[in-house]
């Protein structure tokens, strides 16, 4: 009887050992699984974070875009409106290129117009200049540019004979009235003053006699001693040789009420 009590006990003992250690087995299952889900959560914590810190990362970026966008925008702008009257430009100088040939023969023919209907002083010098632009234009063998820069150059010259005082010698030119003469013969070479268009003499170099080209009458007038006197004074002047000063000598225009002025000026 004590034998089974004993047996029985046994048998409890063990299963009691049994029962708590698969209490044990399942406590460290449920640890191992909750530190498996903790880390899971804290895997997901750390994804989330990396996650929104690259989202504030993209949105910075985004605003230093936008920012940038926005500085950039006139920029673009301008350069897109300049690119825009480049194009127009060069669909401009397409149009002037095609063009400029025959402006180019009409610059040269007005000049020709021009120069003879001015005083005819240094004539022959001066239509050589416009026959060699002719030449020129017929040639291949200057650009457009050049021949452009040429025919803006003699336009300069004959602009210049505007505003400059000058003097020279040289044959007698244009018509000889018969009061140029003044019952001598002239020299075959005289001294001539030209003051700007206002104003074309001559006078020989004896001074003997002289004349003042009158344009109404497209021929010499004649000039007394004084006024001879006077175109000598002047051409001293254009010389540098005398101080400028105030010529009192009859002009080649005639003015609107048909007087002709009383004096040129050096």
């Amino acid at each position: 009887m004590l034998t089974s009590l004993l047996a029985a006990l046994s048998l409890v003992g063990v299963g009691t050992a049994l029962a708590q250690d698969s209490l044990s087995q399942a406590s460290i299952q449920a640890q191992q699984t909750q530190a498996a889900l903790q880390q899971r959560i804290d895997d997901a914590d750390d994804a989330t974070r990396e996650a929104l810190q690259q989202l504030r990362q993209a949105n910075q970026q985004a605003d230093r875009l936008e920012s940038y966008n926005a500085e950039l925008a006139p920029i673009v702008d301008n350069q897109a409106k300049r690119i825009a009257s480049e194009k127009q430009a060069l669909t401009q100088i397409n149009v002037t290129r095609e063009a400029l040939p025959g402006e180019l023969r009409d610059m040269v023919e007005q000049l020709r117009a021009m120069i003879g209907a001015d005083m005819p002083f240094l004539r022959d010098e001066r239509l050589a200049r416009v026959d060699d632009l002719e030449q020129m234009l017929s040639s291949d063998d200057a650009s457009q540019a050049d021949k452009l820069q040429r025919i803006f150059s003699a336009w300069r010259a004959e602009l210049a004979y505007g505003r400059e005082m000058d003097q020279w010698s040289g044959p007698l030119e244009g018509a000889q009235s018969d009061a140029a003469s003044q019952g001598s013969q002239l020299a075959r070479e005289v001294d001539y003053l030209r003051v700007g268009r206002t104003g074309w003499y001559y006078v020989t170099p004896n001074d003997r006699a002289g004349g003042v080209w009158s344009v109404a009458n497209d021929e010499w007038e004649a000039l007394n001693g004084d006024q001879i006197s006077e175109v000598r004074r002047g051409i001293r002047i254009a010389q540098d040789q005398s101080a400028p000063a105030l010529l009192h000598l009859p002009a080649s225009l005639v003015v609107e009420d048909g007087q002709s002025a009383a004096e040129g000026q050096s």
